[in-house]
């Protein structure tokens, strides 16, 4: 799978996922990823009640995560937030109530069609400090030294240039600034019948890094005290549930997939700047 593939089939899918919670009302599990990756276990149960009634019922239908990082994440008043790959922005509206009126909640995805859906939601809402940009994780449209904290939610995993993106955000990140991001991670090798299937992509299973991978990934970029904090980990019922109709027999690699994949918040840290003439 070439990179441009991945990225418009990504697009493409999530663009659907969009149109289809704007006109459908309800998805399986409580998410609308049933129109991209089928009904299964990592997306569902991620928001509290209290989360679910601080948004609009769409916002809450749109995520597609497999976490729940603006829980996990600290957020203080007046910091400046950045949801990298913002579906219908559940995470940025919850972002730009912790941070207050002194701070910002940005929104960063590349489908028009979930842009749409999460300024819907954003007026709805009635929520000033949140802007939603378009682009590309991998070029991030915002200057060096700009924001306090970067969340994401499932969305690093669907990059096929993940050193790019972990670049991009150390540079956007203010010194001192943190990533706190939700992704599936696993702790083996992926067989090669995961690899292979486009749709297990971009249910962000095919790209999910191993743990040792993503900690070095971000040491390279240039970060620091970082951290893996598993959320759920993944048995072979929940892996049937994942790769349901990909023509998979999980049976034949249930020792790979067993306790092998696992939600994960990801924490880390960009340095401090050296003090002036230390």
């Amino acid at each position: 799978m070439s990179a441009e593939n991945i990225r418009e089939v990504v697009k493409q899918k999530y663009g659907e996922a969009a149109l289809r919670v704007q006109g459908a009302g309800s998805a399986c599990c409580g998410s609308s990823r049933a129109s991209v990756a089928g009904c299964d276990p990592i997306t569902s149960n991620l928001y509290s009640t209290e989360q679910g009634g601080e948004v609009p019922q769409q916002a809450m239908q749109a995520s597609l995560g497999c976490g729940n990082p603006t829980a996990l994440a600290q957020l203080n008043p007046g910091e400046t937030v950045l949801d990298l790959g913002s579906g219908g922005g559940i995470d940025v509206l919850l972002s730009a109530r912790r941070v207050g009126p002194a701070g910002k909640a940005y929104g960063l995805d590349m489908t028009d069609e979930m842009l749409a859906l999460a300024r819907a939601n954003q007026k709805q809402a009635g929520i000033d400090n949140v802007e939603f940009l378009k682009g590309e994780i991998e070029n991030i449209p915002l200057p060096d030294d700009s924001v306090d904290v970067i969340i994401s939610n499932c969305v690093i995993n669907l990059s096929s240039d993940k050193d790019r993106v972990l670049r991009e955000a150390f540079r956007v990140l203010k010194p001192g600034g943190r990533f706190a991001v939700s992704d599936v991670v696993v702790t083996a090798e992926i067989p090669d019948a995961i690899r292979r299937r486009v749709e297990l992509w971009i249910g962000c299973i095919a790209g999910a890094l191993r743990d040792s991978e993503y900690r070095a990934k971000l040491a390279a970029a240039g970060f620091e005290d970082i951290e893996l904090e598993p959320t759920r980990i993944y048995q072979v019922e929940d892996a049937r549930q994942f790769l349901a109709g990909q023509g998979i027999d999980v049976d034949a690699i249930a020792s790979q997939v067993d306790g092998k994949f696992m939600s994960a918040f990801v924490r880390a840290k960009k340095p401090e700047r050296a003090a002036c003439c230390a």
